[in-house]
């Protein structure tokens, strides 16, 4: 789930997804205002009066997800577009997604591969309902949606029998703590070789170095995605990817991230130790 921060509404924006959120860069032409299709609570379904199929999905003042109905592996968001690099890459069919909003990600991959398997675990009904009636959530080949708690449905899982875990979820702009845990990402590493993370953080980097160290506990490699600032993309996994492929597919982006390898990630780490169960409420966030 992408956070992005509601700025300058009246005019057209070029959005760069950065730590959770997006930032925006005004443009000359005036736009119109978003028309609000639904509303759950704090949730708002809106319509981009700039494309005409597509539907954002807000969280109070933040964006959470975005989709287009006319193209379902469109990606608004430049870290999604970087995460599917990576699970392309990976050759991942088999992929559970903890934290879903509008499942932009996995429609995304489903549409590409309706062979494969898009889990999307949510735990907020809320969130659902809206993208269900208003963004354009349906059953289809490849995806199933589940209205439950990412990390016990990946505890439930057999060993090896995934081949990617995505972690996109946010309470405010923060991971939820019990998410990325040594214990949670070592079940992580249990059940897929490869696992991804979205990490909000600013540039002292205190989430990014936490999770890689809790990721690095969990896998042999540790490298991330991103800019100078904002949205990190923290990928834990094995010797078989190709980095330096990943890192020019990445670097030819609209919104061209830089791969961090993993030595000097490792670096990045230094002595930070990662979060244990004992420290969190392994129940709550």
């Amino acid at each position: 789930m992408s956070r992005l921060p509601s700025i300058v509404a009246l005019y057209p924006l070029r959005a760069v997804a950065r730590a959770g959120m997006a930032l925006f860069y005004p443009m000359s032409r005036v736009r119109s205002r978003p028309a609000v299709l639904g509303r759950e609570g704090d949730l708002v379904a809106e319509r981009d009066p700039l494309r005409p199929s597509g539907r954002l999905l807000r969280d109070g003042h933040m964006d959470a997800s975005y989709v287009d109905l006319a193209d379902p592996t469109h990606l608004e968001f430049d870290y999604m577009r970087w995460m599917r690099i990576v699970l392309r890459a990976a050759q991942a069919h088999r992929v559970v997604h903890v934290g879903g909003g509008a499942c932009a990600l996995a429609r995304a991959l489903a549409a590409e591969d309706p062979g494969g398997r898009q889990e999307v675990c949510e735990i907020d009904a809320q969130v659902l309902t809206l993208a269900r009636e208003h963004l354009g959530l349906r059953r289809e080949r490849g995806l199933r949606v589940r209205l439950t708690d990412g990390r016990e449905f990946i505890a439930g899982q057999a060993g090896a029998s995934w081949d990617a875990v995505v972690i996109d979820a946010f309470v405010a702009a923060t991971v939820p703590r019990r998410l990325i845990t040594a214990e949670a990402l070592a079940d992580v590493a249990r059940i897929a070789p490869l696992g991804l993370v979205n990490v909000v953080d600013n540039r002292a980097a205190r989430d990014v170095r936490t999770i890689a160290a809790a990721l690095s506990a969990a896998y042999p490699r540790v490298w991330t995605l991103g800019g100078r600032a904002g949205n990190t993309v923290l990928a834990g996994g094995g010797a078989g990817l190709d980095l330096r492929r990943i890192a020019a597919s990445i670097a030819a982006d609209p919104s061209p991230a830089r791969l961090t390898g993993p030595e000097a990630t490792s670096r990045l780490i230094g002595g930070t130790a990662p979060i244990r169960d004992e420290e969190v409420d392994v129940r709550g966030v």
